[in-house]
């Protein structure tokens, strides 16, 4: 399969509303393809730009190598031919750079580059592991700047220009001077994306930052809404962005904010109130008490 040219990559990423789907497992926590299929086929017949297979919100950070090259794999097979699915890089050098060749060879249309895990980096070490990761791949590479993995802007400047195939530049941090110098720097070199949870609550300001699209968690179990919302914010539209935080992202984030990792919990949960279940998260993360779904099932009836 010819790989998607990384400027082809970008433009369409940078079109619409990016989702990170949620991972199915059985009862077992063992990958469940089935059901996996169902929620691609049915994500994908909305209007979405991208699918990014085994991200944060898909649990890849609890899933073994091999069952991320599979996830991948069912993902293109699934839906390649009707919108891009981006495959995670993640771990160290050698790990992420493998992970992203195997991404090509399994038909994926881009890399999401995760930060290493554990160990703090400089910013001349995570320039080198950066570059590595995209010279081992053709395809079009997003990097992921948060945790351990926190780019300067001259820090991005410096990959752009060293790695042709580096088209985005996905934030979890926030750091509103921090965007604002690297966006300024860059220009329409890299593409810019926000990666908080939940991005819907940062996506107005950083709009006129030039960060024109996001990672919407939301649209894993309501996708209509969370289309709704994207398209107020491209719009400007203040009114109708806050009155949807006010009826819905806010009250959501309280339930997300009462335990550490709900923010993942709390999508899979969220699948379950709308009748897709979801399922359960594996370890080290927990879900939503029967009452916090209950919470949860209430709110979504409202928007919904």
């Amino acid at each position: 399969m010819t790989p998607m040219p990384p400027d082809v990559l970008a433009s369409r990423l940078e079109s619409g509303l990016l989702s990170f789907p949620v991972t199915h497992f059985d009862d077992a926590l063992e990958f469940d393809e089935t059901r996996y299929r169902e929620h691609l086929a049915w994500q994908a017949g909305f209007d979405v730009a991208g699918l990014f297979a085994a991200g944060g919100t898909g649990e890849g950070f609890s899933l073994t190598p091999a069952e991320v090259d599979r996830v991948v794999r069912v993902a293109v097979d699934e839906v390649g031919g009707v919108v891009p699915v981006v495959a995670p890089a993640t771990g160290s050098t050698a790990t992420s750079s493998a992970q992203a060749a195997a991404a090509e060879e399994a038909g994926a249309s881009g890399v999401l580059l995760f930060p290493p895990y554990l160990t703090e980096a400089s910013q001349r070490g995570l320039v080198e592991h950066i570059s590595a990761v995209c010279r081992s791949t053709e395809l079009g590479v997003v990097v992921y700047s948060r945790a351990n993995a926190v780019l300067s802007d001259d820090t991005v400047v410096e990959i752009a220009e060293r790695n042709p195939n580096l088209i985005g530049l996905k934030d979890g941090v926030g750091d509103v001077e921090q965007m604002t110098r690297t966006c300024a720097k860059v220009g329409d070199r890299l593409i810019c994306i926000g990666g908080l949870p939940t991005a819907e609550t940062f996506a107005l300001p950083l709009l006129q930052l030039g960060v024109s699209t996001y990672s919407s968690a939301l649209f894993n179990f309501l996708p209509e809404f969370a289309l709704r919302f994207y398209a107020a914010v491209r719009a400007q539209d203040r009114a109708a962005v806050h009155g949807m935080l006010r009826d819905f992202v806010i009250p959501y984030l309280d339930i997300r904010d009462r335990s550490r990792g709900y923010a993942v919990s709390v999508v899979k949960a969220g699948l379950t109130a709308v009748g897709r279940d979801g399922g359960r998260v594996r370890p080290p993360l927990t879900d939503l008490t029967a009452d916090e779904l209950a919470q949860l099932t209430t709110l979504v009836q409202k928007v919904s």
